[in-house]
């Protein structure tokens, strides 16, 4: 596996690419078992994997988020290399903000409002600036995101689209502990305590999901679950249903998915469920 630090490196190692496809994994490190599933989707979809590591500081809204971001460099690399991964990026802030001050970014729009547009502002324009920058650095055949990150993946998806930027876009399911808890880097964080409460958010959203067939009022059923996740010890941001696209659905909308956030201590939680009734 070839590590490489900036971006004339980067240019480097990929210029004997020629007519071979390339799978990108953009991650900001701290590599778990999610992580490690999207370079095997990866690895079967491409003749080289990549994976970059960045903890990127424009998406997040609070510096002591940023600061106490889970870094481990060292144990990342081993998992990476074990997993059989080609090549990995790992700049320095410099590389990729190399101004003063960030002279030009993408401004995500539709896709970014509301859900965690509304509790995080900023942090799709992070997101999908970063994005971008990377995807212009490697100009990747395919690039890999986890469904975790539902309106992330949105966004992503739609600054592709819009920007017609030449990338296939994978998204891959979101990969669970055993007591279903969505895996994240962020869970490191939780507290013992903390931990055995956080099953509750996704059997919350499993229950809720149980009751759309016979509702007939979508924010009655927000409501109720967002009141389960209070009194349990959550500081819920949102429980929504929202269809495909992350618009308010109606009776008649038959795929939905069911989106929730919420801080378990000092600790930001996401997760979503996808259903068809």
């Amino acid at each position: 596996m070839q590590q490489v630090f900036t971006n004339l490196e980067l240019q480097t190692a990929l210029a004997d690419r020629a007519s071979s496809s390339l799978a990108l994994v953009p991650t900001m490190g701290n590599i778990h078992r999610g992580h490690l599933e999207l370079v095997k989707s990866a690895s079967q979809q491409a003749d080289r994997t990549a994976v970059s590591i960045f903890v990127n500081p424009t998406q997040f809204n609070q510096a002591d988020d940023y600061q106490h971001y889970p870094r481990t460099l060292d144990a990342d690399l081993e998992q990476l290399a074990a997993a059989g991964v080609d090549l990995v990026f790992t700049p320095d802030v410099e590389q990729l903000y190399p101004h003063a001050t960030l002279r030009a970014q993408v401004e995500a729009t539709v896709a970014a409002t509301g859900l965690e547009g509304a509790h995080r502002p900023g942090h799709f324009r992070g997101v999908a600036t970063i994005v971008c920058k990377l995807f212009n650095l490697f100009q990747p055949t395919i690039a890999l995101f986890g469904k975790k990150d539902y309106q992330q993946l949105a966004v992503i998806r739609a600054m592709v689209e819009e920007l017609f930027l030449p990338v296939v876009l994978g998204a891959e399911e979101t990969v669970r502990e055993a007591d279903m808890v969505a895996m994240s880097s962020r869970n490191s964080r939780l507290t013992a305590g903390q931990r055995q409460i956080a099953p509750l958010m996704y059997a919350t959203l499993q229950s809720l999901a149980d009751q759309i067939p016979a509702a007939s009022d979508y924010s009655s059923l927000e409501q109720s679950a967002t009141a389960t996740l209070n009194d349990a010890g959550f500081k819920v941001d949102y429980v929504a249903i929202r269809d495909r696209y992350l618009q308010l659905p109606n009776q008649q909308t038959r795929e939905l998915v069911i989106l929730a956030a919420a801080e378990l201590g000092n600790v930001r939680l996401i997760d979503n469920l996808e259903i068809e009734h």
